[in-house]
């Protein structure tokens, strides 16, 4: 598919905002790829189809991580976690993708995890500091992601978690391994 027929098909696939919202990830995450010299058109790729399932059906979704043997334990936290990973399996299946690194990018771009490349922390992170986000710390977390990815990391998994502890929200044990390697980084003085 080319770019056009992708757009097309991730625009019908949500609501006017969240394409709007797709399009600001994409941005920030090309502004990101000069930076940190990545594949434009990977991180292009992954950017314009991380939030391609966000909308589908919740019965639709969940038949498609029994059929394709997705982790059981997201059958168990917030139903918000599930796109990554179908989105992922929609990336391959209908649009063709077969680059693992940008497969890998969609499928973690909710969670995070602790075995992140460069191109997973780029499309995490475009998609934590968008144009269109608004919140007490997006400023800091855009500045650090052009200062250091792994740095940008920490700050945003830090917020995300305190957010979900203060909502009283289960948080998936890959975001939690993630915190804890970064926050190792930083320990070691790596970040």
């Amino acid at each position: 598919m080319n770019r056009e027929e992708i757009l097309e098909a991730v625009k019908e696939a949500m609501p006017e905002k969240r394409f709007i919202h797709t399009l600001g990830v994409e941005k920030t995450a090309l502004e990101l790829a000069d930076h940190y010299k990545l594949d434009r058109g990977q991180v292009s790729l992954a950017a314009l189809l991380h939030d391609y399932a966000k909308y589908m059906d919740k019965e639709a979704m969940m038949a498609v991580m029994v059929e394709q043997k997705m982790d059981p334990k997201l059958f168990t936290y917030n139903e918000e976690l599930w796109h990554a990973p179908i989105g992922a399996y929609f990336a391959e299946t209908k649009f063709g993708v077969e680059d693992e690194t940008v497969l890998k990018a969609i499928a973690c771009h909710t969670t995070g995890n602790a075995a992140m490349s460069t191109m997973d922390k780029v499309i995490y992170l475009a998609d934590y500091t968008e144009p269109n986000r608004s919140f007490p710390g997006v400023y800091k977390a855009r500045r650090l992601s052009f200062d250091s990815l792994d740095k940008a990391m920490l700050f945003a998994l830090s917020n995300t978690i305190t957010f979900l502890i203060t909502k009283r929200q289960p948080i998936f044990p890959d975001t939690f391994e993630a915190y804890n390697y970064f926050a190792r980084l930083q320990i070691e003085g790596e970040v």
